[in-house]
């Protein structure tokens, strides 16, 4: 009876609301240049939300990213970025990834899976887990924020960004996330 008392509770628990704080969230994408360096790309402007049931290891993230907001440090290459020949931000003007999937090794959360969309084309996509904590912010009063940083490497060809593949550029582009939410 015991037993069937607590599992009916924890079925009950319903997951956290989160909404993704954009000053302590950092989005950007890393392309090889030729093997002589690399090319980092960050998108200034994000907007998320996040459900997060601890207890039951469960949860949501949806990220949208604004293409018309890379930011390569040269605004000619953002131009180009920004163009029909690469993410045809004007078309597309924004990037989602909506997860299906939190999958935990014991309690340390390993990989998010989902789907992004980019360009208009859906694709599967997972995200590595490098860390991943909640903690109470004191400066928040002492609201709570989730949080971590993530790695995925995607072909880029999933989604129809082709340009320079004759060239010689790489099909494999490294994503790279910092993202804290906090408790709503």
């Amino acid at each position: 009876l015991a037993a069937a008392t607590l599992l009916a509770g924890a079925a009950q628990a319903a997951p956290s609301a989160y909404t993704i704080d954009p000053t302590h969230t950092f989005a950007s994408f890393e392309i090889d240049h030729f093997g002589a360096s690399t090319n980092r790309v960050r998108f200034d402007k994000k907007t998320g939300s996040v459900q997060f049931d601890k207890a039951g290891k469960t949860g949501k993230v949806e990220i949208e990213l604004d293409m018309t907001a890379m930011n390569s440090g040269t605004p000619a290459f953002d131009k180009h970025l920004q163009s029909a020949d690469l993410f045809d931000a004007a078309q597309f003007p924004t990037a989602k990834f909506v997860s299906d999937k939190f999958v935990f090794d014991g309690d340390k959360l390993k990989e998010v899976t989902g789907q992004l969309t980019l360009k208009g084309k859906t694709a599967p996509m997972t995200i590595k887990a490098n860390k991943f904590a909640c903690y109470e912010n004191p400066m928040l009063q002492k609201r709570e924020v989730c949080g971590g940083d993530f790695e995925a490497t995607i072909d880029r060809t999933q989604w129809g960004v082709d340009y320079g593949i004759p060239y010689g550029f790489p099909k494999e582009v490294r994503l790279v996330m910092t993202i804290e939410a906090v408790k709503q």
